[in-house]
């Protein structure tokens, strides 16, 4: 069985994100970046499920400029037996990185794909449903257990009234959430080894895909600073802040 583990390169979470000062984006020059994390959950359940026994082989993905090697890497030290990079310079939208990761599941045909459910970055959360539907697959989203058999797979998944189970038929689509597995830390030998490990580029070209934004950014801002709190002395005063100032009911 192979599994198809897309990851994307965004901004560590670690790092207070500026915006530039003519509101263009968002500045990553000379910041730290890595795997999203929800990403490095999907690879880490994809590699459980190979040292299970259930999976053959797990690939992982990635769609961006040449340093997103640097992230296809670090999933190969995880356990990814190879990467494959699709290298461009464009704003990639969830839709092109959909349509992309759709040729590359025609050509490579796995009976399954593991993502994150959202990039830290954009927050989009489109990338695994647009996926599923270009690619007429079944999925399940913000998975927090997976269930793998020959030619079915479980999936529990949280919801608003408690947990809810679906199972689908493979090829399937499946999304991830925070609380599906803890990542393993990456060892110095692990990074040794994935880097002997096959990568392959191609560009969107290759698999026959417009990847020209849809959508435009007209402004990006940073969000209003927060007014200091004040205490207040009774609930009448409370209910009339609340009312009159805040406008909140």
């Amino acid at each position: 069985m192979k599994v198809l583990v897309p990851v994307k390169r965004v901004v560590d979470y670690n790092v207070k994100v500026r915006v530039k000062s003519d509101g263009t984006g968002v500045d990553i020059a000379n910041v730290k970046m890595s795997m999203n994390p929800f990403d490095e959950i999907a690879v880490e359940e994809a590699v459980r499920l190979k040292e299970k026994g259930i999976v053959t082989e797990v690939i992982a993905v990635s769609c961006g400029d040449a340093k997103c090697q640097e992230t296809l890497r670090t999933a190969m030290a995880i356990g990814a037996d190879r990467g494959i990079l699709v290298e461009t310079t464009e704003e990639l939208q969830p839709l092109a990185v959909a349509k992309l990761l759709k040729a590359l599941v025609d050509k490579e045909q796995p009976q399954l794909i593991i993502l994150g459910k959202q990039a830290i970055d954009d927050d989009a959360n489109q990338t695994g449903q647009m996926l599923a539907a270009l690619a007429d697959l079944p999925q399940a989203t913000f998975a927090s257990k997976i269930d793998l058999a020959a030619d079915k797979v479980t999936v529990s998944r949280e919801v608003d009234g408690g947990m809810e189970t679906l199972t689908l038929t493979l090829p399937a689509v499946i999304t991830t959430d925070l609380r599906l597995n803890e990542p393993r830390y990456v060892t110095l030998p692990n990074i040794m080894k994935a880097k002997k490990k096959t990568l392959d580029v191609f560009k969107p070209e290759d698999l026959g895909v417009d990847v020209k934004p849809r959508l435009k950014t007209l402004k990006v801002s940073e969000p209003p600073k927060r007014g200091a709190g004040i205490k207040v002395a009774d609930v009448a005063t409370l209910v009339d802040k609340l009312k009159n100032e805040a406008k909140v009911i």
